[in-house]
């Protein structure tokens, strides 16, 4: 059994904040998404910097305004949207004495920041993971002020790096690599073209599950309904109003709607940092 100690002291949460991971994968089968953090190139890395495995579990927060109390001395890192930080800076290893705070400020660009701590945290797993599913409302819940997260083992080694030089997410305009398919036959051509050669603008609904995109309505050339198959991360679902939604991170495990297109996996954490109200375009993956 681990043993776990108290590391941090929630003081504010932001929009949103939660406790993930890597994931449940290979769940689908139960009607289990695998969830996990949305940017997961920004989770590796934060887990990195402070001697973590790469899986480790960490806090996601939206749009900054997370703010945290150290209950020991403990070794934090910030990765992914580059919130000005309290102490130290945005992917670099920071050491917070007991009791000093570290508030994340709202970030310039990017939507969600990873705070690690060594040791990783130690929230109880539900089915293997961490994390927190909104739309199955799995895993430990948002986190509240008030909370206490605790730690697990802090690990033997200690990477030989104090900041990691990293590209920060855009703030401009997005490009987005796809493949066609599976259900581009279900489109016209012009549809197919509107898709690839159109700027597309994230709506105000979007979240962990889902990227509603404001665009031109993609015309459908096979009518009626299609059953239920499975989709994954990066699926551009295609609604009965012909605006796309690129599920995220928190997805169904099945859809119903025609997938156009799939976002390369390599891409949807590119996806994950897209605020509402920034364009982003596809282009197909060669």
């Amino acid at each position: 059994m681990t043993r776990t100690w108290d590391a941090l002291e929630v003081l504010a949460t932001g929009p949103l904040a939660t406790v993930q991971d890597l994931g449940r994968p290979g769940l689908a089968s139960m009607g289990v998404g695998a969830s996990g953090a949305a940017d997961r190139t920004a989770l590796r890395l934060a887990n990195r910097l402070v001697g973590n495995p790469e899986g480790a579990a960490a806090v996601e927060a939206t749009l900054g305004g997370l703010a945290v109390r150290a209950l020991r001395p403990v070794t934090v890192a910030v990765t992914g949207a580059p919130a000005p930080l309290t102490h130290g800076a945005p992917h670099s290893v920071i050491h917070l004495p007991e009791g000093d705070r570290l508030e994340l400020g709202t970030p310039p660009v990017g939507l969600r920041s990873y705070l690690a701590v060594r040791g990783g945290i130690a929230v109880p797993e539900v089915l293997g993971s961490r994390s927190r599913d909104v739309l199955a409302a799995l895993g430990p819940g948002p986190l509240a002020v008030g909370d206490v997260l605790p730690a697990g083992s802090v690990p033997a080694g200690f990477p030989r790096v104090d900041l990691a030089p990293v590209r920060v997410p855009s703030g401009g305009e997005v490009e987005l690599r796809v493949v066609l398919g599976p259900r581009d036959d279900w489109f016209t051509p012009g549809a197919v073209r509107s898709l690839l050669s159109e700027p597309w603008v994230a709506g105000s609904a979007s979240d962990r599950v889902g990227m509603r995109l404001d665009g031109p309505g993609l015309e459908r050339a096979v009518g009626g309904e299609l059953p239920s198959e499975g989709v994954v991360p990066g699926a551009l679902q295609v609604p009965p109003g012909g605006r796309p939604v690129l599920f995220l991170a928190d997805h169904p495990v099945t859809g119903g709607y025609p997938v156009i297109a799939v976002v390369l996996r390599a891409d949807v954490d590119l996806a994950a940092q897209v605020r509402p109200g920034q364009r982003l375009r596809f282009r197909l993956a060669r």
